[in-house]
């Protein structure tokens, strides 16, 4: 995640609404525990999408069913957007406001191996929507 764009959004976010609990599991790198229905198929398509580069057919028909072809395209457009405006921001280790503290924590990264995400990539692989 970036530092900048969690500083910049965070705060936006619980302003329109946003459980502070969702945040605050996310900054911490948990699945949120208590989300709408809408919160939990963003979140399910967004997190594959950028663990796998893609979608499952069930959280594409969950995505595809409640918001739509074009809202599927915004997801995807959006995840693709912010992912790569953070990474513009952390190579040029833009620095937070006044020397604000880093509002996330240092994640560890899981070790690489076999994940449930490359097993299901495998047993998906080939069938067609």
């Amino acid at each position: 995640m970036c530092q900048y764009e969690w500083f910049a959004h965070h705060r936006l976010a619980l302003e329109a609404g946003l459980d502070p609990a969702i945040g605050k599991d996310i900054a911490e790198g948990r699945r949120p525990r208590k989300m709408s229905r809408d919160e939990a198929i963003v979140y399910n398509f967004s997190r594959e999408l950028h663990q796998t580069h893609g979608v499952s057919d069930a959280n594409f028909k969950a995505a595809f069913d409640r918001f739509g072809e074009r809202g599927v395209m915004d997801l995807i457009a959006v995840n693709g957007y912010y992912g790569l405006v953070s990474m513009t921001l952390n190579v040029d280790r833009t620095p937070l406001p006044g020397g604000v503290a880093p509002p996330l924590p240092r994640l560890q990264r899981k070790a690489k191996g076999k994940s449930k995400a490359k097993a299901r990539r495998r047993k998906a692989k080939g069938k067609k929507r």
